[in-house]
């Protein structure tokens, strides 16, 4: 199984928002003399990727490049401490876990981060895998690299695997690494979204993936 981190596992920057550390790394390519490599779009996003993956399409490879995701993983390793579990998402891992059913975390935010999360959350040994945002960000999703790499890890094979993610570049990648796709969103606008983008299954609460996996005693998959 291969799963997202901010969204399914836990809401990453819910002490530490996403629109603010979005604002300081445009503020940060702004001191740096680099402003004008960014669009409107891109200065005004909630999201943080947007202005690195800015960057990164029109100096791709640069040592800024890499300054600029260097600086967004201090970030996000900032903002583990207070992040908040999604709603039964911990006793969901631990229940499948204990049935043999192999992680990996496949995201587009730092691996040291996800690592440093399941680590405050004793989820550790239930997540051996973890892959996360490289300096190459032609490889974040929707590229179906870390999915691969997680896939090849663990030994599994891709008809057998189930990716759960809450944006459509989570269920692009799943498509192209042609694995199946369980969409989570926590409201009525994310489930829009991901339907939109061609999700099949959107489950709005962990709690019922957790109540299907209770109610099928001895069967790792779903």
């Amino acid at each position: 199984m291969l799963w997202d981190l901010d969204g399914p596992i836990c809401r990453l920057f819910a002490g530490y928002p996403a629109h603010q550390i979005a604002g300081e790394l445009v503020k940060k390519i702004d001191q740096l003399g680099m402003g004008g490599l960014l669009t409107e779009q891109e200065r005004s996003s909630d999201d943080p990727h947007d202005a690195l993956r800015g960057v990164h399409d029109r100096r791709p490879g640069s040592d800024l490049v890499l300054e600029l995701e260097e600086w967004l993983t201090r970030r996000e390793l900032q903002a583990v401490p207070k992040a908040r579990p999604t709603p039964y998402a911990d006793p969901l891992i631990r229940t499948w876990s204990s049935r043999g059913v192999r992680f990996a975390i496949t995201t587009n935010n730092a691996a040291l981060a996800a690592a440093a999360y399941v680590e405050s959350r004793r989820l550790t040994d239930c997540f051996p895998y973890v892959y996360g945002r490289t300096p190459n960000l032609d490889l974040m999703k929707p590229n179906p690299y870390c999915l691969e790499e997680a896939i090849k890890a663990m030994g599994a094979v891709p008809a057998a695997t189930l990716m759960i993610g809450d944006a459509p570049t989570d269920l692009k990648a799943a498509q192209q690494a042609r694995v199946a796709f369980l969409g989570y969103a926590r409201n009525e606008d994310k489930e829009r979204i991901l339907r939109e983008a061609g999700a099949e299954v959107v489950v709005g609460s962990m709690e019922q993936v957790l109540d299907v996996l209770r109610r099928r005693q001895g069967t790792a998959f779903m």
